[in-house]
C-alpha cells in the first residue's frame, strides 16, 4: 500500500482535520490548521484493515529481523498489537512514565535484554515522546532498530531529534502526500494548502493566517 493511499484513508475517515479557515489551538498555544487523532482508525474497517497490514509490511520489508513490537502509549498499543497478530510477533508497550504501583514497570509485556525491537507510533511530529520510548527500551537492553509510525508531520524539529537520537523512522504517509491528496479530492483548495504549508515551514510564526 503507497503513502497516497493511506492519505486518502485518513482525509476520509476525519483521522486528519485541515481547518485553515478555523484553525485549533495546541497546548502550546499556537494556532494550527491540521489536527491529527490515528485513534479514529480503529473505528473503521476498512482503514483499519489498510493501516494495520501496511504497517505490518513495513516492518517486514524494512526491519526483517525484528523480534518484538512496542507500542507507544497510548495511541500505539493497539496499532502494535494488530500489526504483531498478523506478522505472528510478541508485543508490549512503553507507559509515558513508571506506574505508581505494582512493580512500578515502564515497559509492559515480555522484553529481554539484547532483543531487536521496533517502535509502532501513530503521529510523529516533534519526535520528543517517541525518542523517549526508544531511550527506556535501550535503558532495558533492548537493541531499537527504528520506528514505523502512521503518520508524520516532517518538522524540522522532530527530524533534527531523531537524527541526533540515531532513530530510523518509517511513516505509511506525510504531511506533504496529505496535502497533495487534500488538494486532489478537493478537501482543501490551493490557496488553503499553501497555508498549510506556510505553518509546517515554522509553526510559531501565525503569518500564514494572513496569506
Amino acid at each position: 500500500m503507497n503513502d497516497t493511499e493511506i492519505a486518502k484513508q485518513l482525509l476520509r475517515i476525519k483521522a486528519v482535520f485541515l481547518r485553515p479557515g478555523n484553525p485549533f489551538t495546541w497546548a502550546s498555544g499556537i494556532k494550527s490548521p491540521i489536527y491529527c487523532d490515528n485513534r479514529l482508525i480503529l473505528s473503521d474497517p476498512e482503514a483499519r484493515k489498510i493501516v494495520e497490514e501496511s504497517i505490518a509490511s513495513t516492518v517486514k520489508e524494512k526491519f526483517p529481523e525484528v523480534e518484538v513490537l512496542m507500542g507507544t502509549s497510548t495511541a500505539g498499543i493497539a496499532h502494535a498489537a494488530i500489526a504483531a497478530w498478523i506478522l505472528n510477533l510478541p508485543m508490549g508497550y512503553v507507559r509515558g512514565g513508571n506506574k505508581d504501583h505494582g512493580r512500578g514497570n515502564r515497559i509492559e509485556g515480555k522484553l529481554e535484554k539484547g532483543q531487536k525491537v521496533v517502535v509502532i507510533e501513530d503521529l510523529i511530529s516533534t519526535a520528543g515522546s517517541c525518542i523517549e520510548v526508544v531511550e527506556a527500551l535501550r535503558e532495558a537492553g533492548a537493541i531499537v532498530l527504528g520506528v514505523v509510525s502512521i503518520f508524520t508531520y516532517g518538522m524540522e524539529k522532530g527530524l533534527q531529534r531523531l537524527k541526533e537520537a540515531e532513530v530510523t523512522n518509517y511513516s505509511l504517509t506525510n504531511f506533504d502526500t496529505l496535502c497533495n491528496v487534500a488538494v486532489a479530492e478537493k478537501y482543501i483548495s490551493t490557496e488553503e494548502e499553501n497555508k498549510l504549508k506556510k505553518f509546517m515551514s515554522n509553526p510559531s510564526d501565525p503569518s500564514w493566517q494572513n496569506i
